[in-house]
């Protein structure tokens, strides 16, 4: 489902990434694609892909300082790209190389923070969601747990979702959280 999904992904929206490159090199200096080491299967780290969406000499590589409603670090068309949460495309490469998955929790930085500690401090459940690979989306995203983190109650919750799509995963659930994440999102797009 992942090779076949990211696959189909990549040639039916290629129109649409030849625009966002396009975009990002016409309105901003830097690089086209954001790299960043993210946690994998069993906390295996990996370079996930991102369009570039904020400044090149204004963004966090480490990925500790969390993006803020407002931040001055996102351009004009990273702004876009947030809210329509087109800056996560270019993952659906980490998917074709085994990397994610279309669906999971999402790959989170190491030295993550919730509620301003290590996610590791603030729940020792943490590392059980490195249980499967990590996904473009997930069962927190589309319950609306993405974001910051720095409340105590949407960090909780969003480990409670993922450590709840840990144990009950299936290509049913997957396909549901893919459609409603392509309703909540795209359509919707509250991202920032």
């Amino acid at each position: 489902m992942d090779v076949v999904g990211a696959g189909t992904g990549v040639i039916l929206l290629s129109p649409l990434l030849l625009g966002v490159t396009i975009a990002i090199k016409a309105t901003s200096a830097g690089p086209v694609l954001f790299r960043q080491e993210r946690h994998g299967l069993n906390g295996e780290l990996f370079t996930a892909y991102k369009f570039r969406s904020m400044y090149s000499d204004r963004g966090d590589h480490t990925g500790v300082q969390q993006t803020v409603k407002n931040d001055p670090r996102i351009t004009p068309v990273g702004r876009f790209l947030r809210k329509s949460n087109f800056d996560e495309l270019p993952q659906l490469f980490n998917v074709l190389k085994g990397e994610m998955s279309l669906v999971g929790p999402r790959p989170h930085v190491p030295g993550m923070l919730a509620a301003d500690m290590p996610y590791e401090e603030f729940d020792p459940r943490y590392q059980s969601r490195h249980r499967v690979r990590p996904g473009i989306t997930g069962l927190a995203q589309v319950n609306g747990f993405r974001g910051e983190t720095k409340d105590p109650h949407a960090a909780r919750m969003r480990l409670e979702h993922d450590l709840t799509y840990v144990e009950r995963h299936s290509a049913l659930l997957d396909i549901k959280i893919i459609v409603g994440t392509i309703i909540r999102e795209f359509f919707k797009g509250n991202g920032y």
